[in-house]
């Protein structure tokens, strides 16, 4: 039998067996991932180091939109749109199982919004070029509430469709890591860096780091550490300098989740302008209704960030005035937020709106690489440019980059389009191959959700899953779909986990109330 490539003990080994390594990426959301990617592919020796868990921050906690960005569209930013759609096309060719081609409705309550957004519609499909998902389109009242049954017909005069990307974030989170290993990187979540090491000329020279599991650190030496941090990033440019300016503004962007009955029928809903003058989508996802976001300028920054009473509201208020079906904070079946890691404004009077989402590269006199800003959708884009930059400085030797057709792990154009086990991939069949092994791996963990017990066993061996929220929230998203029922399923995962992990009673009653306490904040009652 071939060893288990993903097991915590093998990633361990690798790093104890390497002197020194020519890429360090600290960060595990989708700009380090990304980087980690792209730097193995090319051929060079990485390493990629968590705090917690891959996506465990702001890579989770999207819109969960692959997009180019309408909103960017209409503030005139016509590059980064450009660069989004073509990323867009990219992504859903190489990770199909996750990207899907979702139609979107624009409802029109002005009689000239139609001729306003088909007008600019056409011009996101153009920029889209080959890549394009599909062709905007104004369409009749009926058409539209044939759509969106629920949708205010007061005053209703027709709709505009488009089509966009949607995708899993912390999903493709872990099938990017997963590409990672199997390309020859070493990745380790639950592994925090301390400290940044330099050598005699006051260059960075390596990281120190502490395995959060077992509290053993590590001096680790690399000829290159780059911070893709996101929201913390000033944490680790702290450390190389107390002194540094500050380059990240994080703004928080929240997020509810509703069943399925406030959003019928397949097609998500754009409301192009709400009363502060923001952009809210109401999406299907996973079975559920996603609504967000909102976009609040914090002055810190959180690993498990709080939303606003001010930013619920908003939500529910913007919601409820285009949709029949009234919904209330008893409705919520998860309410959770994420931070954007946008970089600092020259002035203070900006508005996190109007802040650039686009990425920059910065890089320290002692050789540190910071990137800052970007999203989801361009984070290949990012990696691309965050390693070109590497090599401009002479940091590593050219080698061209490999990942604009890399198929990402799970990829199959023939996998199984029906259920949840879908965004699987072809991974589906192994997960199946467990359930037909031993029937009870196929009980639900919860009868509200579809999560089966063998995904738990799945997520501990081959999706370097340590912990209860590691699996509820990242592998299955069961903490993001319905709060209270992924704090009932608890006790039954920790028991899967432990005995993966081979943990004793202790271990399991700690990770119980520890994601209790966590979980509960992601409901309203």
């Amino acid at each position: 039998m071939k060893p288990n490539i993903y097991s915590r003990n093998s990633i361990i080994s690798q790093l104890k067996a390497t002197s020194k390594w020519q890429v360090i990426v600290i960060g595990g959301g989708a700009t380090g991932l990304g980087i980690a990617l792209d730097s193995v592919t090319r051929g060079y020796k990485t390493l990629l180091l968590e705090q917690v868990d891959f996506a465990k921050g702001t890579s989770s906690r999207s819109t969960k939109l692959v997009h180019g960005g309408v909103r960017y569209l209409a503030q005139g930013d016509i590059g980064l749109v450009m660069e989004a759609l073509y990323e867009r096309g990219l992504l859903s060719k190489n990770a199909p199982h996750l990207v899907e081609n979702r139609t979107f409705v624009i409802p029109n309550y002005r009689w000239y919004d139609g001729i306003y957004y088909t007008l600019g519609l056409k011009t996101y499909d153009l920029l889209a070029g080959k890549l394009s998902l599909g062709k905007s389109t104004r369409i009749s009242k009926e058409d539209t509430l044939k759509r969106l049954p629920n949708l205010r017909t007061d005053g209703l005069q027709g709709g505009v469709i488009y089509k966009d990307g949607q995708f899993d974030d912390a999903r493709l989170a872990i099938n990017i890591a997963q590409t990672c290993i199997e390309k020859g990187a070493t990745l380790l979540n639950h592994f925090k860096v301390t400290d940044l090491l330099e050598n005699n000329d006051g260059h960075i020279a390596g990281v120190s780091a502490t395995d959060a599991e077992t509290g053993e650190s590590y001096e680790i030496a690399a000829d290159l550490v780059i911070n893709a941090t996101g929201v913390f990033a000033d944490n680790i440019l702290r450390m190389e300098d107390p002194d540094a300016k500050k380059t990240i503004v994080p703004s928080q962007g929240v997020h509810l989740v509703f069943d399925k009955s406030f959003l019928p029928g397949e097609d998500a809903i754009m409301i192009p302008k709400t009363e502060d003058g923001r952009v809210l989508f109401v999406i299907p996802w996973h079975n559920k209704v996603l609504v967000g976001t909102t976009d609040t300028n914090l002055e810190s920054d959180s690993l498990e960030p709080q939303p606003l009473e001010k930013e619920v509201d908003f939500i529910l208020n913007t919601f409820n005035n285009y949709n029949e079906k009234q919904a209330t904070k008893a409705d919520i079946k998860s309410i959770f937020a994420g931070l954007r890691p946008l970089a600092a404004p020259k002035d203070k009077s900006e508005k996190s709106k109007e802040i650039s989402r686009s990425h920059k590269i910065i890089v320290s006199d002692s050789g540190l690489i910071t990137i800052t800003g970007g999203k989801w959708t361009t984070y290949r884009k990012m990696a691309e440019d965050t390693i070109n930059k590497a090599i401009a400085l002479g940091k590593l030797p050219k080698k061209e980059c490999k990942t604009k057709d890399l198929k990402l792990h799970g990829a199959s154009e023939n996998y199984k389009k029906n259920g949840h086990l879908q965004f699987y991939g072809s991974d589906r069949n192994m997960i199946e191959e467990l359930i037909s092994e031993k029937p009870e791996l196929g009980e639900k963990l919860d009868k509200r959700l579809p999560f089966v017990k063998a995904e738990v066993i799945w997520a501990v061996r081959y999706e370097m899953a340590r912990t209860v929220e590691d699996v509820l929230a990242r592998r299955v998203r069961a903490l993001f779909l319905d709060a209270k029922a992924a704090i009932d399923m608890a006790p039954t995962v920790a028991h899967l986990i432990a005995g993966e992990l081979g943990k004793d009673d202790a271990w399991e009653k700690e990770q119980i109330q520890i994601f209790t306490g966590m979980a509960r904040r992601y409901s309203c009652s």
